[in-house]
This record gives structure tokens, sequence and C-alpha cells, in this order.
């Protein structure tokens, strides 16, 4: 039979609690209900809570109303609406680039990104923990890859160096906010090297666009150094609450991947009304621009509760706040049992993080009521610790 071979693989990933199946909830957001049990969900990304926002789901209507369902064609052919350039325009200017691009998700982002910047002839040097997305289209560029230790800009320094005279081009890729550990990125240092180096540096802004710098701008126009990140990448599918990824850069690289990006070029534009939420969030933004602080004030409260009850967060500086387990099943079994007293923050589980450190993953969102975290955090210290 031409399928034997799954079931044994299915069977092995079973055995070492590595299963997973794609759960079904009955909505979306930071409070939900099921089967009218109020739940908390601290695995949503909807980070400022705008996936009902009045606002944002007006503009998502607008566009709606006004082109259809969909844009009916790539950007190339005739799917370029004004409601896209008029986005990238915005998220330019709140981005303090040049130029932006839109991309059909985030993982197409970087997929359509950064095998432009780099090909076989180049150097790129990771971060040990970016992104799925960012090391598969390491993959797809065909460019040596370089991993550096996690958020250690002395390792950086060192593979750079050790690279030095290598012909071609060098470009560093880093997130700023760190998907599953919650850490934040030497960004400053991270560029100065790549100045000094002449490596050009991409910033995937996924988890800091929207909750930090002024207008949820992210974390490389807050520490003002534009100049140095050649890219500096997002999405409209966290904090923003919709879907789709987008890169701000300069004007001729803009040009250049409007004409090379194969994850751009090959795929059918974003709908209409997924782009006029994005503008919607962005809207709320500006009209709201203390949002990200108050996240990040509770993100604060919460983690030190985890703290004081002696509570494994690693390096978490955000809004994300990993709980360590390391044992698969264990981490498995104690989200089920929050699950079950109305709390769901997922068991993440290798190969999303290394092995052996398998965690629980709390998101923090402004859908939470700080009493909300309060009882959240004495369920989560019990059930880690019990």
């Amino acid at each position: 039979m031409q399928n034997e071979w799954i079931q044994p693989i299915l069977d092995e990933a079973k055995a070492k609690g590595l299963e997973r199946t794609a759960r079904v909830y009955p909505e979306a957001g930071g409070v939900i209900k099921i089967d009218g049990q109020e739940v908390l969900n601290f695995s949503s990304n909807d980070y400022l809570d705008l996936g009902r926002h009045p606002h944002v789901v007006d503009r998502a209507r607008e566009a709606l109303d006004h082109y259809g369902i969909g844009a009916t064609a790539s950007r190339l052919v005739t799917g370029t609406l004004p409601i896209h350039e008029e986005l990238e325009a915005r998220l330019a200017r709140e981005k303090g680039y040049q130029s932006a691009l839109v991309f059909g998700s985030g993982y197409m982002a970087n997929a359509g990104t950064i095998p432009v910047l780099a090909g076989r002839d180049d150097l790129i040097f990771a971060d040990k923990l970016v992104h799925a997305s960012m090391i598969d289209a390491c993959k797809l560029s065909g460019a040596k890859l370089v991993r550096w230790a996690h958020n250690d800009a002395r390792a950086l320094q060192t593979r750079l160096e050790q690279s030095a005279g290598t012909p071609g081009r060098k470009l560093i890729i880093t997130e700023s906010v760190f998907s599953m550990d919650g850490d934040i990125a030497p960004l400053k240092e991270i560029a100065a090297l790549a100045e000094k180096h002449g490596a050009m540096l991409m910033v995937d802004e996924a988890h800091a666009t929207g909750t930090f710098g002024k207008n949820g701008s992210g974390l490389v126009r807050e520490l003002g150094i534009e100049n140095a990140v050649t890219v500096s990448m997002g999405t409209m599918s966290k904090a923003m609450a919709g879907y789709g990824g987008f890169i701000a850069c300069s004007n001729n690289l803009r040009q250049l991947l409007v004409g090379s990006s194969r994850a751009f070029i090959y795929t059918t534009a974003p709908p209409p009304a997924v782009i006029g939420a994005a503008l919607g969030a962005l809207d709320v933004f500006e009209a709201s621009p203390r949002l990200g602080s108050i996240l990040q004030a509770n993100a604060d409260y919460f983690r030190s509760m985890l703290h004081e009850a002696g509570l494994d967060t690693l390096q978490s500086q955000s809004q994300i706040i990993p709980i360590v387990i390391g044992d698969n099943e264990k981490a498995v079994a104690i989200s089920q049992k929050l699950r079950d007293q109305g709390i769901i923050c997922a068991a993440i589980r290798p190969p999303t993080v290394p092995p052996g450190s398998a965690r629980l993953r709390i998101s923090i969102t402004l859908a939470h009521l700080v009493d909300e975290l309060e009882r959240a955090a004495k369920l989560i210290i019990a059930a880690v610790k019990n």
C-alpha cells in the first residue's frame, strides 16, 4: 500500500507526546463561550482585543461593500486595488520607511522577502530561535545559513568576524519580540553590528507591531534604528486582529520585490475586507496610542504573580509569557486541566520549541480584566505545582 508509511509516523508522534489535532472552538477572542461556560482564552494573538472592535469591523464591511469579496487576481495582473496602496502607504508612514509591501500572510512575507535579499552565493546569520517561516525562507534562498546563540550579540559578532572577506551579500535576521519566549532582541547592538560589517538586517516585528512603540509602530521605530534595518516585517494577524503580512523598506527594495518575490507575484492579492480591517486597526492605534502600554503593564503584573510563585517564564519581557514545563505529556496534561477550569493556554512542544522545553504559552490581551488575570494566575500556578 502506498500509505503504509504514514501510520508508524503518527504512532511515534503519539508515543512522544507530540500528537497534534486542530480543536474546533465555537468563536474567537480573548473571552469565549464553550457549552455555555465563559472561558478565558490565553492562546489568542489578538493582543489589543480588536477582533470585534466596531470601527475595525466597519472598515472591513465598507471594503466588502465597495469592492466585493475578493481582489480576483494577483497584484501584477488586476489584483491591485486602491485600498491595497492606501494600506501600504499607511504602513510605511507608521513604520518610518519610504515604502511597504503587503503579502497574503506573515509566512509569505518572510518566504517572499528573504530569498530576494540573499541567494546561493550569500550568507544569512539567523538567531537560533527565529520563526519557522524565516528558516524555511533561508532554505528557499539557497544561501549558507549561519546560526548564532539566541539574543547573544557577542555570538553574532564572532560569526560576522569569522566571515570577514567572504564574498557575497550578508543578511542578519532576527525577531524583535520572540513568539515563543516573549523576550526582546538586543536590536541596537545587532543594528550596530550590521552597519559595522556591511550586512543587511531584517527584523520580524510580528509580535511587536501594535504592542510597542508610538501608535504601535514597533520596536525598530521606537529605538530609532530604521536606517540600520533594511526590512521591518510585520503582520496584520496579531495585534491588528486580521490576516496578512507586510514588510516596510526602501522604495528601490519594494520595486525589486514587486518584480522578483515569488510569494508576492504568484498568488491572488489579499481580499479587500482584510485590507479594510487592517486600516481600521491602524485607525485605532492612532486614536488610542496607550493601548500597547496598558497591555505591557498588565503583562508585567501577570508575570510578577507567576515569578512570586517560582514559575519559570524564561526572559519574557512582553505580552507573551511562557511557562516552561519540560515534559511534553505533562505540558499537555496541565493544559487540559486548565481548560476544564475555564482557562485556555496551549501546550507548545517540539519542534516549535527546543526538545525538553515544552511549555504553556500565555498571551495576555486587553480582553482580560485585571481580576480575570489574578484568577487565571492562581489557577495556572496551582495546576503547574500540583
